[in-house]
């Protein structure tokens, strides 16, 4: 058995070569997430707000250089090493969870008047730096939860993800941008529908986790994800040759444009998996 096949956690099925791969696929994206944050949440920090911007500044070039680690090492990188560089970033997402709650608590206790990061931002950005952590936290333990539990938890954390981002586009435009403004409330509508549809999955686990259930409902969020990613590249697109009016900076519309995209390798990742595993549901 060569290293890349060697199992490292036996009840999990993990190998050596699953574990690097998913770790360095992990940090290359949320890396890169939690760089932009930082630059984000500087923009929407006043110039008096020196210390705060210090730190978001710091919190780019931890990032930045993290992101620059993980794409210099390969799947074939010692598992060994992975591990200690999995521990390392997972304080780092630790640290900028920290800072952005406390950023959180500022804007909800009026201490930063005039500021322009939306409280929901800032929690939403909070969110994505705990799941990243918890991610690594998982990885390096070996506990990966069962594909119909992490079908189900997955989607509840994304669909908010996507919810979020589309009550934040119909904030940043321009209220001149009349449709694109109904365009994105009627996408923040449907998001917060299926995340009530998927949070009442969730609580009728396990009795819900069935094939046929978890199959349609993995159908049903990759149609309005894929309408959502398709409707994001669009306002990108625009905003970069400035056909649009919004105070969207470029990179936020990319940002969330990706993150789009990441969604639904996920999905079709976990219908990969639940094909394979009950093949007779294909």
């Amino acid at each position: 058995m060569s290293s890349d096949e060697r199992a490292l956690h036996p009840d999990t099925g993990v190998t050596s070569g699953m574990f690097v791969e998913r770790s360095l696929n992990e940090i290359r994206f949320w890396a890169r997430i939690m760089k932009e944050h930082s630059l984000f949440l500087r923009l929407g920090f006043r110039a008096e707000d020196t210390q705060l911007i210090q730190e978001a500044n710091q919190f780019y070039r931890l990032f930045e250089r993290i992101e620059q680690t993980a794409h210099s090492y390969t799947n074939h990188t010692d598992p060994e090493q992975i591990r200690r560089f999995n521990s390392e970033v997972q304080q780092a997402a630790t640290n900028i969870f920290a800072f952005k709650r406390k950023v959180l608590g500022l804007i909800l206790t009026c201490k930063l008047p005039g500021a322009n990061n939306f409280p929901l931002l800032v929690d939403h950005t909070s969110r994505e730096a705990n799941y990243f952590r918890k991610r690594l936290v998982e990885l390096n333990e070996g506990k990966l939860k069962p594909l119909a539990d992490a079908i189900i938890k997955e989607n509840v954390f994304f669909l908010r993800i996507m919810a979020d981002h589309a009550k934040f586009i119909g904030h940043l435009l321009d209220p001149s941008e009349r449709k694109l403004v109904d365009t994105a409330q009627n996408f923040s509508n449907d998001f917060d529908q299926l995340l009530y549809q998927a949070r009442d999955l969730e609580s009728m686990r396990p009795q819900s986790q069935t094939v046929p259930l978890l199959d349609q409902f993995l159908d049903q969020n990759r149609v309005s994800v894929s309408s959502l990613r398709d409707f994001k590249k669009t306002a990108r697109d625009l905003i970069e040759q400035c056909k649009i009016q919004s105070i969207i900076h470029p990179l936020l519309a990319d940002h969330v444009f990706r993150e789009a995209d990441r969604f639904l390798e996920i999905i079709d990742m976990f219908d990969a998996h639940l094909t394979s595993a009950n093949p007779q549901s294909s």
